[in-house]
């Protein structure tokens, strides 16, 4: 019996646009709360399907389109909150994942 893992994980894969309106493929990680806002935590996935090993990508997520029913997410400037909520994802999965500063 032949198995077929192709597209195995694709219901946790998130592709966002870039600033040239190119597509960007992300493993969903994680979803974290800090002060009544949400953040995805995303890590990168490489254009040959394999996950990246460097950063995680932190990104605020915004109120849901209506019409579309699409979230959309931003951008963080402020290293204070990347930092708490790093810190969290890091407390949530630290048996899963191994971090280095």
């Amino acid at each position: 019996m032949e198995e077929n893992f192709e597209g195995e994980d694709l219901d946790n894969i998130v592709i966002l646009n870039d600033e040239e309106g190119n597509e960007v493929k992300f493993e969903f990680l994680d979803l974290v709360e800090l002060d009544d806002e949400e953040y995805v935590v995303l890590l990168p996935v490489t254009e040959d399907g394999e996950e990246d090993e460097g950063e995680v990508v932190i990104l605020k997520v915004e109120d849901t389109d209506e019409e579309t029913d699409e979230e959309s997410y931003v951008s963080i400037d402020d290293e204070e909150i990347l930092n708490k909520v790093f810190e969290i994802f890091k407390e949530k999965f630290k048996d899963d994942f191994d971090f280095v500063d």
